[in-house]
Order: structure tokens, then C-alpha cells, then sequence
């Protein structure tokens, strides 16, 4: 190439980056948000999931875009992070949907619901089942956006104070049970009492409460509920796959970007496996802690989870007679169930039920 060829060539790119400088520029302002959890710094796992969101996205943007993470009770109390979303009293928030069902029972179905969806078939049905669009559509009656963040996992059925044999010995039992659940618990005698997750160590510790359930072995014995009950129940019916979201409010997020909306997208996302996996890591040697403490681990009875399932189908159908909202969303997510269940017998529980069997054989 002759000199001046070459001149003209590098004069030409100079101008072109000069060019894009600006524009790329102009696509990443440096942007500072808020968000707050409906949970403790000390329950590392839930609240990590947006720690790890407001990671991710800091990283993906050379720390333009700027995300930080308050603890409940920070900026409001723990259930109430989603009103402080929709308001804009903050951004974002990071709590479990079914905290709302006092606004519209609804909000339960996209974070758990009593025999719904376990974790993967939750995530199926959000990411490529149409849970997404029914869930967002919903939630923008509320002036929010939702992202999947995290999930727990199957919970237990929590701690009691007393055994749990029959229905007759739920008759009357004082259970912190959150949402939905609480209102199918009722109708076999269970009196629900709705707490926050830091409260509720001294209500049971008083006595002001029989029962509490929360998440996990993990976050269970970092709350020490081992402490003060001394009977801890599994399954969680309630809870087969507890979706955690990130609620970002409407109006700020049509504002960002589309690279920042694509980054706090896959963010929400990465966070959603990264706690799913932290769960399953930890939850196996903190059962074997607790249960080498004294804690007595029992199955509920069949009878219990009959009685509870009538309970719920019964709940459904008074909802569904008078919420459109709800009986488009419960109907849509019962059917995607069904298909899931077909497939999981055939080869999922199939595989998982020989592993069981034969994991002290290997």
C-alpha cells in the first residue's frame, strides 16, 4: 500500500472511532439503583441472589451500571419490597411473589403454589412454557417487571412443638406459614400467622406461635429454629419449587438501555441457577448436623397431605369463580403440571427412585 493510501485509510478509521466513541458512550451511562430484599444478610443463600444479580451486572458493565442491595429493613420492611418497587421508593426489589396474595391472590402462582411445579418444571414453565408472558402480564398491573432470581428447592414442612399424626392435631396449631398456603392449612384447622423471616425465631421461642416453616436446612439452622421446636416435617407440599424474583419497577425499566436490560436479564438468570445449586450444596450436611443435635425428622402422614390436597383444590375453585386473573394462570400452570408429571415418570422418577434405593449399595 503507497504512504498516502495508508494515510487516507487511517484517517478514515480515526474518524470512524471518533465517530463511535460518543455513540457507544451514550449507550452506557453510568446508572445507580437500589434494591431491597425481603431477607437478612445473614441468610446468605436467598439474600445472595442479589448480591450475586448486582455482581453480574457491575461486571458486565465496567461498573457503570450500578446495583446496591439492602437488606430487609434497611429501606422498608421485608414484605414490604415489592410496594416500594411499584411506588419507586426504590428500583428493584428481591422477594417471593405469593409475600402479595393480599393484593391478588395471583402473585402465589409465580412463585409457588401447595402441589404445584418443583423447581425445574417452575423454571420450564417461566422460560419456555408461557409463564413469562402470563406472569408479566399480571405483574404490570402493578407497575413492575419480574425476573426469576433464585429457588430454593423443595422446603420442608417446618418445626413443630408437638408430633403431627393425624388432621386432628392441626386443629388450632398457631403456624407462621406464608401466602397462599396459609389459607389451604386453614381450612384443615391450621390458624396461619404471616412473619417476616427475622421475626420469627422469638414468636416461636415465646410461644406466641406452635409452628413455623421457612426454607430449608441451610437457612433453618441459621435461624436456630432447632432451638425452640423440637419436630421437623418434610415435605413442603406448599412449596415443591419456590421461584424468588426480582421486581423491577416498569417505568425505570423501559428507561435503561436494551444492552442493560439484556445484561440485567441474564443477570436475574444466573443468579436463578446460582442459588438453586447453593441450596442443593448445602442443604445435605446441614440436615445431618441437625438431625445429629437432636432435631427429630419426620414424613408427613398420608392422611395430612390427602386431607391437604382436597383443601387446595377446593381453595382453586373459590378463587377461580370470582378472579379471572387467577384462573387463567392456575388452569394454565396445571395443565403445563400434568405433562410435566407424564414426562417425569417415565424417566425422571424412575432414575431418581433407583438411586435412591441403591445409594448405600455404591
Amino acid at each position: 500500500m503507497k504512504r498516502r493510501d495508508f494515510l487516507k485509510v487511517s484517517a478514515a478509521g480515526a474518524a470512524a472511532t471518533a465517530v463511535a466513541a460518543p455513540a457507544i458512550a451514550q449507550s452506557s451511562p453510568e446508572i445507580k439503583w437500589r434494591l431491597t430484599s425481603s431477607f437478612p444478610k445473614s441468610l446468605d443463600t436467598i439474600y445472595g441472589g442479589a448480591v450475586e444479580l448486582s455482581k453480574y451486572v457491575a461486571e458486565m458493565t465496567d461498573n457503570k451500571f450500578q446495583i446496591q442491595v439492602f437488606a430487609a429493613g434497611e429501606v422498608v420492611p421485608g414484605l414490604q419490597a415489592l410496594d416500594a418497587t411499584s411506588n419507586g421508593t426504590v428500583e428493584m426489589s428481591h422477594t417471593v411473589a405469593y409475600y402479595y396474595v393480599g393484593k391478588d391472590p395471583t402473585f402465589a402462582i409465580y412463585a409457588s403454589v401447595p402441589f404445584g411445579l418443583n423447581a425445574r418444571m417452575q423454571n420450564s414453565w417461566w422460560y419456555q412454557g408461557g409463564g413469562q408472558e402470563l406472569g408479566n402480564e399480571f405483574f404490570k398491573k402493578f407497575g413492575v417487571i419480574g425476573f426469576p432470581t433464585g429457588n430454593t428447592g423443595t422446603q420442608m414442612g417446618g418445626w413443630f412443638r408437638k408430633e403431627i399424626k393425624t388432621v386432628a392435631d392441626m386443629s388450632g396449631l398457631k403456624m407462621r406459614i406464608g401466602g397462599i398456603a396459609g389459607q389451604v392449612l386453614q381450612k384443615v384447622g391450621v390458624v396461619p400467622q404471616q412473619l417476616a423471616g427475622g421475626d420469627i425465631y422469638p414468636a416461636l421461642e415465646k410461644g406466641t406461635i406452635d409452628a413455623a416453616e421457612w426454607v430449608g436446612p441451610y437457612d433453618d439452622e441459621k435461624l436456630g429454629f432447632q432451638k425452640v421446636a423440637k419436630y421437623y416435617y418434610y415435605p413442603g407440599f406448599w412449596e415443591g419449587g419456590p421461584t424468588v424474583h426480582s421486581f423491577v419497577n416498569l417505568e425505570k425499566w423501559n428507561a435503561l438501555p436494551k444492552n442493560y436490560q439484556a445484561i440485567l436479564a441474564n443477570g436475574a438468570a444466573n443468579a436463578n441457577s446460582w442459588m438453586a445449586a447453593r441450596y442443593d450444596m448445602q442443604n445435605p450436611s446441614a440436615l445431618k448436623r441437625l438431625v445429629a443435635g437432636g432435631t427429630q425428622l419426620r414424613p408427613f402422614t398420608n392422611e395430612v397431605l390427602e386431607a391437604c390436597l382436597k383443601a387446595t383444590n377446593e381453595l382453586w375453585g373459590e378463587i377461580s369463580a370470582k378472579n379471572a386473573d387467577f384462573k387463567k394462570s392456575i388452569e394454565a400452570m396445571q395443565a403445563y403440571r400434568s405433562d410435566q408429571y407424564l414426562w417425569w415418570q417415565v424417566a425422571e422418577y424412575t432414575f431418581d427412585s433407583f438411586m435412591i434405593r441403591s445409594r448405600t449399595r455404591g
